[in-house]
């Protein structure tokens, strides 16, 4: 895999602009965001609304820039209103589709949550990806080493924004296996790592999501 966990024989589609750096990259880096309703600027996360895309790297400083700069009613060439906690947003956008992507997997059976299972997994061969707590014991998470290869080790959520995939209070340990949306919760979890400004710790808001059956989270 590369960045963002993409298959190194991926065709990562075609590059934009970012408003805020002025550099080039596959969209996938990227965050969308399209004039709506009222004139507001409105993040497009799943890339699916109508209208031109502005186009601003998946970065905390390159969104906050964007924003305070005034670039986009440049990129949109009009009068619009910019949120000012449009970075907020954005990071909630993102950890909702993270946790909803990471659900699917699970009940598809590419996922799996809890130390012995997550073990099992990376042991066997069949973990394409380790993910683990931010906010859990950093004691407790090197006991568990991420299968080789880059970005297989997704750590930009909390112990209960992962419980929330797996119907539980709070999980510190997943793996994700090989299926049809290992790529896409791993590029997700990327950008959500580089909205929220670290790959370590989470200081975000509480992810409006609401969980499935509960059960006991990990320790």
């Amino acid at each position: 895999m590369t960045r963002g966990g993409r298959d190194k024989d991926r065709d990562e589609g075609p590059e934009r602009r970012c408003i805020a750096t002025g550099r080039s990259q596959p969209a996938t880096g990227l965050i969308r965001f399209v004039v709506g309703p009222g004139h507001e600027i409105v993040p497009d996360i799943a890339g699916k609304l109508p209208g031109r895309g502005i186009w601003v790297s998946a970065d905390r400083a390159a969104l906050e820039k964007a924003v305070r700069k005034g670039h986009f009613p440049r990129a949109a060439r009009a009068r619009v209103t910019v949120p000012a906690d449009l970075a907020e947003r954005v990071e909630q956008l993102l950890a909702r589709r993270v946790i909803e992507l990471l659900s699917m997997a699970r009940k598809a059976g590419d996922a799996v949550a809890g130390f012995e299972k997550t073990k099992a997994a990376l042991a066997s061969g069949e973990a394409v990806a380790l993910i683990q707590a931010a906010d859990g014991s950093e004691r407790g998470k090197t006991k568990l080493r991420p299968p080789p290869g880059e970005n297989t080790h997704v750590t930009c959520l909390s112990a209960a924004e992962i419980g929330l995939a797996f119907g539980r209070e709070h999980v510190i340990h997943a793996a994700l296996m090989t299926g049809g949306l290992a790529t896409r919760v791993v590029e997700e979890a990327a950008r959500l790592s580089g909205v929220r400004g670290t790959t370590s710790s989470v200081t975000s808001r509480p992810v409006d999501t609401r969980p499935g059956e509960k059960g006991v989270g990990d320790v």
